[in-house]
């Protein structure tokens, strides 16, 4: 029987650690690059995690009911409290974070520390946040994405681990609706960390009940949820000041708390939020004095306690 034909090859040689703070994904030395690329991209999302003292990922199974609002309040209310807050933005599908600091038509580079979040600062210059949003990769404002979830999976981990968030006492995360592949991965990411999560409906009852499965899935995944938010939850009369009920009561919201969880904040129906929002303002820094504003003030408190 013949020889085989076996072919020796000198053993690899140690390289350098790679100093790039992005994902190797976006490395024009990727083809070539014969380092430990898996590696490196755990590396760096440890590194980032690392220096980011409280996550807190604004959730809810349902689709319009304000996480966005309440996360970008919530931000805006930490921030002015002198926290160093960071906004991240993992709804794919409606990539609109930065419609509430005026900042959605802002464009980010990748440079060797990574993709540096964009920096909004308060009218009056006290507080300052950052933000991180698929919407400051796309190439015009009303592009759709139409991704798998793989390419979902790749851009979850480059919210966390290309963007170069730096120290952070609170990362604020503002989740797509339903406990699907994002969700998955970001806890997958951020599982040993001190991550909780703030669940927000409205009080309608099929908001409800699409929240107690979000609520499920935490408690079995095993993430420590604050408590809830019950958003749109009821309307001011501009004439009289009477208060106005918009959603039957549900049962189901008695259901929440069965469950363990805290109502922590009713945000009314507003023109002045909805208004601040669409203009590109934080109502907590363009009204500081107002009802809303004073419900995501206390909201931070809580959360800071």
């Amino acid at each position: 029987m013949p020889a085989p034909n076996v072919t020796l090859h000198p053993p690899a040689q140690d390289l350098e650690p790679c100093t790039r703070g992005h994902a190797c994904s976006f490395c024009p030395d990727e083809p070539e690059c014969q380092r430990d690329k898996p590696g490196h991209d755990r590396e760096l999302i440890a590194s980032r995690l690392a220096v980011i003292d409280r996550i807190v990922l604004v959730l809810g199974n349902k689709g319009g009911v304000g996480k966005s609002t309440v996360a970008a309040n919530l931000a805006a209310a930490l921030a002015q409290e002198g926290h160093r807050v960071g906004l991240g933005d993992a709804d794919i599908h409606g990539p609109n974070a930065g419609v509430f600091f005026g900042c959605q038509s802002a464009r980010v580079k990748v440079g060797h520390a990574g993709i540096r979040p964009v920096e909004f600062r308060s009218p009056d210059g006290a507080a300052t946040l950052t933000l991180g949003s698929l919407a400051m990769l796309l190439p015009e404002p009303d592009s759709p994405v139409v991704w798998r979830d793989a390419y979902k999976f790749d851009f979850i981990h480059h919210l966390v681990g290309s963007f170069d968030w730096g120290p952070l006492d609170y990362w604020i995360l503002d989740m797509p609706p339903g406990t699907g592949n994002e969700l998955i991965t970001m806890c997958d990411l951020i599982e040993d960390t001190e991550a909780t999560a703030l669940l927000v409906t409205t009080t309608q009852a099929v908001a409800l009940h699409d929240s107690l499965k979000a609520a499920r899935f935490c408690r079995e995944r095993g993430l420590p949820m604050l408590g809830w938010v019950a958003n749109m939850a009821g309307l001011v009369c501009p004439h009289c000041a009477g208060e106005i009920e918009l959603f039957p009561r549900s049962e189901m919201s008695e259901q929440l708390t069965a469950a363990g969880l805290e109502r922590l904040a009713e945000v009314p129906v507003s023109l002045r939020l909805a208004s601040a929002s669409d203009a590109g303002q934080s109502v907590v820094f363009s009204a500081p004095d107002s009802l809303e504003a004073c419900i995501f003030k206390d909201l931070a408190q809580r959360l800071a306690r």
